[in-house]
C-alpha cells in the first residue's frame, strides 16, 4: 500500500521502512580524520590526465569518432571495451572466459551498485529467500529488502562466511518459507565491511553449494586487484560452465571513480539484467569507457604496482594505531581492500551514539556498524533448525584506511583510541 502524504500524492511503501544510506548520510560532514566511506585515496591523476589530453587531440583529428563515443551506445557495454576487460579477466583473475570467442559474456553497468541492483531486481519476488554474511555490504541489503527479499544472515569468523552455517540456513529456508533460497551474496576478497578473505576451502564450499540447491551465487569482487597479499583463486574459476556465479567487479577502486562496474553472468542471467539496465539508463556512457579501455589497455599494471604498496602502508599505519591506543576488543587483519573492522568487548557500548556525541565534535569519522544488519532480516536459531529476528551489533565500527594518508591515519586512530578508553574506562 502506499504512503499517503498530505500533498495529495503518496510515495511507494519501501520510503516507510527503508532509511537513507548511513555512508550517504555521512558525506555531509568534513572532518580531518575521515575514516567513513571507502573513498579511493590513491588515484593516478596524472595517467588520467594524459588520458584524456590525448583523446581530446584525437577528436579533434577525427570529429567521426568524436561524435561516436559522446553519443548513446549499446546498453551491455562497447564490444572494444568489453574484449579489453575480458582479456583481463581472463589473465590476471583466471575467469574461464576466451577472450577471443567470449568477450560478450562480459557486460559493463553505471558502477557494481548498479549490477547489484540489477541482479536483485531481475531475481527477487516478495518473499524470496537471500543468504548473506553477518555482516554485509549495505549497498546489498538495502536494495534486497526493498525488494521485498527475505534475508537470512550467516555468523561470520576472521575468515569471512561460514559455509556450515549456509547449509543449516538453506534447509531452514526450505522448511520455514516453503522455499529453497534463491541468491547467496559475499565479497570474498577483502569484504565491505570486515576486510576478511575466504580460504580456497570455504570458496569451494559456497560453489557446492549453491550447485547443489540450484542457487545463483553472487561474487561481489570489488576489492580483488586491492590485495596486499596473495589470495585464492575467484569463486568463478570453479564455474567452467558459467551457470552459477555471477561475478562482479568494478573500476572504482582499482582505477578511479568513473562509475563503471563489469560482470561475467550466467548468459540467461545476462540477458535479464541487460533488459533491466536498459530501463534504468539505457546505456553507459561512451566516454567514459573510452578512458577506461585506454587504462586497462595500457596503465592499470604500472599504477596498481604503484599504488597497492601505498593502501597496505595505510592499512599497516592504522592497525598499528588500532592495537597501540584502543581499549579491549577485536579487529580484522585485512589481506587488502579499504577496511579495518573492529569490535569492543563492551556489548553495551553503543558506536553509533558515541560517534555523534563525542566523535564528529572531535573531528573524527567512521561508519557504526550497524548498517551492516538488515533492518527486518532472519538469523538461525541456536539449534540451527528455525530462525528469529537478527540483531545488529552496536559495539562495532568500520574503520576506513584508504583515503587519508599515513600520518594522518596515525593521528587520528590514536586520538580516537584516547577517547575510546576514556569511554569505555
Amino acid at each position: 500500500m502506499a504512503n499517503s502524504i498530505g500533498n495529495g500524492y503518496s510515495f511507494a511503501t519501501w520510503t516507510t521502512f527503508i532509511a537513507e544510506s548511513q555512508i550517504r548520510a555521512l558525506l555531509k560532514y568534513k572532518v580531518k580524520y575521515y575514516f567513513a566511506g571507502g573513498k579511493p585515496g590513491i588515484i593516478p591523476t596524472d595517467v588520467f590526465a594524459n588520458i584524456m589530453g590525448d583523446l581530446s587531440a584525437n577528436y579533434k583529428k577525427n570529429p567521426r569518432l568524436a561524435l561516436e563515443d559522446l553519443n548513446y551506445g549499446p546498453t551491455g557495454g562497447e564490444s572494444w571495451f568489453l574484449r579489453t576487460l575480458a582479456k583481463r579477466l581472463h589473465d590476471v583473475r583466471d575467469i574461464p572466459i576466451d577472450p577471443q570467442t567470449q568477450w560478450d559474456h562480459v557486460s559493463i553497468t553505471n558502477g557494481s551498485q548498479q549490477a547489484i541492483y540489477a541482479l536483485l531486481d531481475t531475481m527477487i519476488d516478495p518473499g524470496d529467500v537471500i543468504i548473506t554474511p553477518s555482516p554485509a555490504y549495505l549497498g546489498f541489503l538495502s536494495p534486497a529488502e526493498k525488494l521485498g527479499g527475505r534475508v537470512i544472515t550467516i555468523p561470520t569468523d576472521l575468515d569471512g562466511i561460514i559455509p556450515e552455517e549456509v547449509e543449516h540456513a538453506v534447509e531452514v529456508s526450505k522448511q520455514k518459507f516453503g522455499k529453497c533460497p534463491d541468491i547467496i551474496y559475499v565479497v570474498p576478497d577483502s569484504d565491505n565491511p570486515k576486510g576478511t578473505t575466504l580460504p580456497m576451502k570455504r570458496r569451494q564450499a559456497l560453489f557446492d553449494i549453491a550447485e547443489a540447491n540450484d542457487i545463483l551465487l553472487i561474487e561481489d569482487s570489488a576489492y580483488a586487484e586491492i590485495q596486499f597479499k596473495k589470495t585464492p583463486k575467484a569463486i568463478k574459476t570453479l564455474d567452467k560452465e558459467n551457470s552459477r556465479v555471477a561475478y562482479l567487479g568494478t573500476s572504482s577502486k582499482e582505477a578511479a571513480v568513473l562509475r563503471v562496474g563489469y560482470s561475467v553472468l550466467p548468459s540467461d542471467v545476462r540477458e535479464q539484467v541487460l533488459k533491466d539496465k536498459g530501463y534504468l539508463d539505457l546505456c553507459t556512457t561512451t566516454l567514459v569507457q573510452r578512458i577506461l579501455d585506454e587504462y586497462y589497455t595500457n596503465h592499470i599494471d604500472d599504477a596498481m604496482r604503484a599504488g597497492i604498496p601505498k593502501y597496505k602502508i595505510r592499512y599497516e599505519a592504522m592497525a598499528k594505531a588500532i592495537d597501540a591506543s584502543f581499549p579491549p576488543g577485536v579487529r580484522t587483519d585485512p589481506t587488502g581492500g579499504f577496511f579495518i573492522w573492529w569490535q569492543s568487548e563492551d556489548k553495551k557500548f553503543d558506536a553509533r551514539e558515541f560517534m555523534e556525541r563525542v566523535a564528529i565534535p572531535n573531528d573524527l569519522l567512521y561508519v557504526p556498524g550497524t548498517p551492516f544488519y538488515p533492518q527486518n532480516g532472519h538469523r538461525l536459531t541456536k539449534d540451527n533448525k528455525d530462525v528469529r529476528p537478527s540483531l545488529p551489533e552496536h559495539n562495532t565500527m568500520r574503520l576506513g584506511f584508504s583515503y587519508a594518508p599515513p600520518d594522518i591515519i596515525a593521528e587520528g586512530i590514536e586520538r580516537l583510541g584516547k577517547l575510546l578508553s576514556k569511554e569505555l574506562g
